[in-house]
């Protein structure tokens, strides 16, 4: 018997010793889909860029660091189920990560992996290096504003200095990918693009 299972069967005794009538709880992802998320993504090369000047083996450490760290399963179009579109490679996703438990909530809080591509109007093209360094060492934005540890920030504030700058150095030299992402949607809203739950299962968009 499964943990759902043994806890329909509690529920059901309690019910009954309190002369209620019994009945079997929904489990809020029966219906969801399960999926396999890529896990062993390709990743865009980084090319010299005029807005900062860093060596090759900075840029190619860069590279490894992101691969390591798995950042293209979230930031990739389509990599969370599977499904990763390289048109969109580290572009964000308009696949979303439930943040809150979908199983006590219909309408869990969704966050839609951001674009880490330098695009001016829809990526970080407008950020500096210490801008990204300090988001990946202390999970908070250049306005103060602190991120959900859905991207792991307490693991990533780890991360040496050189390395941080080679990632730093990494995204700010890729090439730039126009590409917006769904906005975050907040517990007990009704998400209209899809999103997974804790990367297993799919809810597609609801109309």
């Amino acid at each position: 018997m499964n943990y759902l299972s043994r806890a329909a069967a509690i529920a059901c005794l309690a019910s009954l010793a309190f002369g209620a009538a019994c009945t079997t709880p929904v489990n809020p992802v029966a219906n969801l889909e399960p999926v396999s998320p890529a896990t062993k993504l390709k990743l865009p090369q980084a090319s010299e860029s005029p807005t900062a000047t860093y060596t090759a083996e900075q840029l190619n450490r860069g590279q490894y660091m992101v691969k390591l760290l798995g950042c293209g399963v979230c930031h990739t179009d389509g990599a969370l189920i599977g499904k990763p579109d390289y048109a969109f490679n580290l572009a964000g996703s308009r696949t979303g990560i439930a943040y809150s438990n979908p199983l006590i909530e219909e309408n869990p809080g969704v966050i839609y992996p951001s674009n880490i591509t330098p695009d001016i109007d829809t990526g970080i093209g407008s950020w500096s290096e210490s801008e990204i360094v300090l988001l990946l060492r202390s999970g908070t934005t250049s306005h103060n504003r602190k991120l959900l540890a859905i991207m792991p920030w307490p693991t990533y504030a780890w991360i040496t200095d050189s390395d941080a700058v080679a990632i730093a150095a990494y995204l700010r030299n890729l090439p730039p990918v126009n590409h917006r992402v769904p906005d975050n949607v907040l517990p007990g809203r009704k998400a209209r693009a899809p999103y997974v739950h804790f990367g297993v299962y799919y809810s597609g968009a609801r109309q």
